[in-house]
């Protein structure tokens, strides 16, 4: 094995900011005992922020440490993989690392094509097995079930076999998170002796959120929904659609479904970490875990305390639980509330393998020491016709969000302010219960104007 850290990179989808234990404001219903173990070894973040507050722009932003909104003005759901953006695996492979992902690859773009630059395999990595959309049906992974439903690409998520490096790959039987989590550890039992850099990036907490091995919806007390049947359920959108609202499935339910869902995550973060020791990878192995965005309002999840979800830009649609665990990390077992962002991640990986940083980035590295990451930032969001500044404990917030799907418990929803411009100070209201823009006219009038030096610049890229 060389002196190169290796990387693992785990990324989950729709993850709730109360719902990990290793929190003190976690939700009293949720247990993660292996997210916790991981936390132990490393440092928790309480202020970690993605620049978008959905999947396909937040992907952008982490993967190559370059904002989005530099190729993609409005932070689409259609965002793309530029080929003039750098990609983390891109890098990494250049300077030595054998690259895998495995699991969701979502750019907004290029979906269902292995030709696409979006593609894994086209922007850095060795080795891919997931899908690339929004989504995947958790059970339904063969080839027959592809060829017998009416619509199996023709929405969010996907139905039939996994892609495969240029190929593609069916289960008979098995679930999406645990395949997941096999391919990674056959990679890492394969590659052991020479440095790796792989993602992991699993659909779960992601609709269909009552998709749970049987054993974990006993547990939590919940139902079995039988899986699709093209012969007898129609279109696979229209049958989707009726589980990701709240109807056939009510609000307990939801949260119960989910908490099953986030159990069976759970415990394959904990075969991960068992096979890192197994392996003696652990002392040599960077792992970072966070979710792509803040919790979804329709999925159980819980944002609590802060308000907000996936969709909008209030705290609990980007502020989101994130996990850096390195080596002999001096802070281990601590909560940092230092302001970081995913954009950070790329430098942070890069200043750890010994790799000269490309120009233009903009996330930095995160200190070994993290008392000396600085006291203020500033971060800054567009989301359609929706942006936000962060800069100290100030919070700018013009049209936090747009009111869809009736939200679920643990999800509130500030929806006599949407269409406002919002001041609040998150050291003292994280919730953003109380908006102060008449009583500080001057801070409103520095953060508008710094969002606006920020955009003119990024919109020059």
């Amino acid at each position: 094995m060389g002196t190169k850290p290796n990387f693992l990179i785990i990324v989950t989808d729709d993850q709730g900011y109360g719902d990990l234990t290793a929190f003190s404001h976690h939700a009293p219903d949720v247990q993660t005992p292996n997210m916790d173990r991981l936390a132990e070894r490393g440092v928790l973040f309480s202020q970690a922020y993605v620049t978008a507050p959905v999947c396909s722009p937040s992907r952008a932003g982490w993967n190559t440490g370059r904002h989005q909104v530099r190729w993609d003005p409005k932070s689409s759901f259609l965002c793309g993989h530029p080929e003039t953006e750098k990609n983390i695996a891109e890098i990494m492979k250049a300077n030595g690392y054998t690259t895998a992902r495995f699991g969701k690859n979502d750019y907004g773009l290029g979906f269902h094509d292995h030709e696409a630059r979006e593609y894994p395999l086209n922007h850095g990595y060795d080795e891919f097995l997931g899908f690339s959309a929004h989504g995947h049906d958790y059970f339904l992974l063969t080839r027959d079930i592809e060829d017998r439903t009416p619509d199996p690409k023709g929405h969010s998520a996907v139905v039939g076999p996994l892609m495969h490096n240029r190929g593609y790959k069916e289960f008979g039987e098995g679930y999406l998170t645990e395949i997941f989590t096999d391919a990674t550890i056959d990679f890492l039992e394969s590659h052991q002796e020479e440095p790796f850099f792989v993602t992991l990036s699993y659909n779960s907490v992601h609709h269909l959120i009552h998709q749970v091995p049987r054993r974990y919806l006993d547990k939590h007390g919940v139902r079995e929904i039988p899986n699709y049947d093209p012969e007898t359920m129609g279109s696979y959108e229209d049958w989707f659609k009726r589980y990701v609202t709240l109807g056939e499935i009510n609000a307990d339910e939801f949260r119960r479904y989910y908490l099953a869902n986030l159990n069976c995550l759970d415990d394959n973060i904990g075969r991960l970490l068992d096979t890192l020791d197994q392996l003696s990878l652990a002392d040599n192995t960077i792992v970072i875990m966070f979710s792509d965005n803040g919790g979804a309002p329709n999925t159980g999840a819980c944002n609590l305390p802060l308000a907000g979800s996936k969709f909008t830009l209030w705290e609990g649609g980007i502020r989101v639980p994130f996990i850096l665990a390195r080596p002999n990390e001096s802070a281990s077992g601590t909560i940092c509330d230092r302001t970081i962002s995913t954009l950070d991640i790329l430098p942070t990986c890069l200043q750890a393998a010994g790799i000269e940083l490309p120009e233009g980035l903009d996330g930095q590295a995160i200190p070994k020491d993290v008392t000396k990451i600085a006291d203020q930032r500033d971060l800054f969001w567009r989301w359609g016709d929706s942006y936000a500044v962060r800069s100290g404990d100030w919070k700018l917030l013009h049209k936090g969000g747009r009111r869809g799907r009736e939200p679920c418990d643990g999800i509130v929803e500030r929806t006599e302010l949407l269409q406002n411009t919002c001041l609040f100070n998150l050291k003292e209201d994280p919730s953003e219960s109380q908006d102060l823009i008449d009583q500080h006219p001057e801070v409103v009038e520095r953060l508008q104007e710094l969002y606006r030096a920020w955009s003119e610049e990024v919109d020059r890229s």
